[in-house]
C-alpha cells in the first residue's frame, strides 16, 4: 500500500505548467480557439438555472418599479444624478459615494478571499446572459456543441444560411431589448417610453444610444463571448492575488483522481492495473463543457469563472462508472492536499461578520439622509455690520438641495439664542423638487449675547406648514467682549 500511495502521489505531483504561458482560447501562434461548450446537465445546473431566472426577472422589472414616485434605481451620468432604494444622491453627496466605492473594494477583497469566484459563475451578467440565454438559443437554432462545429466547417447551403442568419437575428433582437432595458437604469424607464413612442427625429440622441448599446451587446454576445471573462473584465486578474489556499474554489481533487486511465470494466480474476489507477477515467467532459475552454484538472486559473459545470459533468461520469460523486467539487487547496470536507470555517465566518457590518453601515447612512440639506456661508469679503447701539448683523447665503418628490417653500428661524432673520429678498426660499435653491439673509444678535468674536449658531428650516424640516450651523462673526 506504501508503494501504490508513493506512486499516485508521485503522479498528482506532476503537471504540465505549460498552459500557463497563454490563455486556453489562444494558441500558440496566437489565434483564437473557438470554444463549443457541450450542453450542461446536472443539480447545480438546474439551480444556477433558477438563479437565472430570478436575475432575469430583477433586471427586467425593476426598471419599471417606482418608489416614492421615482425609480427604485437611476444612475444618470450625464445629469450626475443617481437614485438607490428611491433616494436621488447627487454630487453634493460625493462623501457617501467614496463610501461607497470603499466598502465596494473590501467587500470584493473579503467576498473573494473566503468564496472565490462565486459571484462570476453565479450571478455576474456577463456569465448568465451567455450561458442561460445566448448558448441556450443557440443550441436550440444549431443543435449542440458537435453539431454546430460541423455546421461551421460546413459549405455555406440553403439550410446553414437559414441557421447563420436566424441565429444573429434573434441575438441582435435579444441585444437589442436588453439595450433599451440597460438604458432605462441610465435615463428611466419613462423617457425611454418617450424615445420609443415619440418620432424618432424628437430623440435622436436616444436612439443612437439605444444602437449603439445593442451592437456593443450583440458583439460580446455572438463573438467577444468568455473573452470578455478571460481578457476584459480585471476580476479575473485580480483572483490570482486575492485567492489563497483556503478559499473556496472549483477544485479538482487529484489525490483521488491521478494517476489517470481509461476505464475499463474489471473482469473477475484479472490482475489490477499497475500503477494502481485513481478515479479520474480521463473523458475529458469537463474540458468539454467548460465555457472558457479550460482543464480544470490543471489546477487553479484566471479563466475560471466558478460556473460549475465540470462539476456535474464529472459527477455524471462518476454516477455512470460506479465511482463516488466529487471529484470535481467546491473545495480549498489545502483542503484537498490534507482530504478535508469543505467547511465554514472561522476565517470566513470573520469575513463574512465584516462584510455585514459593512453592509449595515453602508445602509444606515442611506437611510438616514435628509431629504432636504444645505449649507448656510457667511458672505465673503463682509465684516459684521452694526445695527444701532445693541444690535449686530451678518450677512450669509444660503444654498438648499431638496432630495424629495415635492416642491418646498422654507422659512428660516433662529435655535437657542436670542435674534432674528431678515431675508434679503422678503421671501421664503423656494426649492423645487429634486432640485436646488437659495438665497441670502441676515442674522441680527443683540450684542449682549455676543460673548465671543465666533459664536455657533443654529438655524432651522421650516416648511410653509411650520414644521421643522432641519438644522443647519454656521458661524456670526462680532465685536468680541462687548
Amino acid at each position: 500500500m506504501k508503494e501504490e500511495d508513493n506512486i499516485k502521489e508521485q503522479a498528482a505531483t506532476y503537471v504540465d505548467e505549460s498552459f500557463r504561458d497563454r490563455i486556453a482560447t489562444v494558441d500558440e501562434k496566437g489565434k483564437r480557439k473557438w470554444v463549443y461548450a457541450h450542453k450542461t446537465k446536472g443539480r447545480l445546473f438546474n439551480i444556477r438555472t433558477w438563479v437565472s431566472w430570478g436575475f432575469f426577472a430583477l433586471f427586467f422589472l425593476l426598471p419599471f418599479i417606482q418608489y416614492k414616485g421615482r425609480p427604485l434605481f437611476l444612475f444618470n451620468i450625464p445629469e450626475a444624478k443617481f437614485i438607490l432604494f428611491g433616494q436621488v444622491f447627487w454630487p453634493q453627496d460625493f462623501f457617501i459615494f467614496g463610501i461607497t466605492m470603499i466598502t465596494g473594494i473590501v467587500f470584493i477583497i473579503l467576498f473573494t478571499a473566503a468564496f472565490g469566484r462565486l459571484f462570476c459563475g453565479w450571478v455576474c451578467p456577463q456569465t448568465i446572459f451567455m450561458e442561460m440565454l445566448f448558448r441556450k438559443i443557440e443550441f436550440w437554432i444549431e443543435g449542440d456543441a458537435p453539431a454546430q462545429k460541423l455546421l461551421n466547417k460546413a459549405p455555406w447551403s440553403r439550410s446553414k444560411i437559414i441557421k447563420k442568419t436566424s441565429k444573429h437575428i434573434v441575438f441582435f433582437l435579444l441585444a437589442f431589448i436588453i439595450s433599451n432595458f440597460f438604458l432605462a437604469y441610465i435615463i428611466g424607464m419613462k423617457e425611454l417610453l418617450l424615445i420609443v413612442t415619440e418620432p424618432a427625429s424628437q430623440h435622436i440622441g436616444g436612439l443612437i444610444s439605444i444602437i449603439l448599446f445593442a451592437a456593443v451587446f450583440y458583439g460580446v454576445y455572438a463573438y467577444f463571448r468568455e473573452q470578455a471573462c478571460t481578457v476584459v473584465c480585471p476580476y479575473g486578474r485580480l483572483q490570482g492575488v486575492l485567492l489563497d489556499r483556503n478559499s473556496m474554489i472549483v477544485a479538482y481533487d487529484y489525490k483521488r483522481g491521478e494517476p489517470r486511465g481509461k476505464f475499463k470494466k474489471q473482469k473477475a480474476g484479472a490482475a489490477a492495473a499497475f500503477p494502481p489507477l485513481g478515479d479520474c477515467i480521463d473523458c475529458f467532459q469537463c474540458v468539454k463543457v467548460c465555457p472558457t475552454g479550460i482543464d480544470i484538472r490543471n489546477g487553479t486559473q484566471m479563466e475560471c469563472v466558478g460556473c460549475t459545470s465540470c462539476i456535474d459533468a464529472c459527477n455524471k461520469m462518476m454516477d455512470g462508472v460506479g465511482r463516488e460523486r466529487g471529484l470535481i467539487r467546491y473545495a480549498s487547496e489545502n483542503g484537498i492536499a490534507e482530504g478535508k470536507k469543505l467547511e465554514y470555517t472561522g476565517r470566513m465566518k470573520f469575513y463574512t461578520v465584516m462584510l455585514v457590518l459593512l453592509t449595515g453601515i453602508l445602509a444606515t447612512l442611506l437611510l438616514s439622509r435628509k431629504e432636504v440639506d444645505g449649507t448656510i456661508l457667511r458672505a465673503g469679503g463682509m465684516l459684521y455690520q452694526e445695527r444701532g447701539e445693541d444690535s449686530v448683523s451678518n450677512l450669509y447665503n444660503i444654498k438648499v438641495i431638496n432630495k424629495s418628490v415635492h416642491d418646498i417653500s422654507l422659512s428660516l428661524k433662529l435655535e437657542d439664542v436670542a435674534g432674528r432673520i431678515i431675508e434679503a429678498e422678503g421671501h421664503n426660499i423656494e426649492v423645487q423638487r429634486e432640485g436646488q435653491g437659495k438665497g441670502s439673509f441676515f442674522i441680527v444678535l443683540p450684542r449682549n449675547v455676543i460673548s465671543e468674536r465666533k459664536t455657533k449658531l443654529r438655524v432651522g428650516l421650516y416648511d410653509e406648514n411650520d414644521k421643522k424640516i432641519t438644522t443647519l450651523t454656521t458661524n456670526f462673526m462680532g465685536p468680541a467682549g462687548r
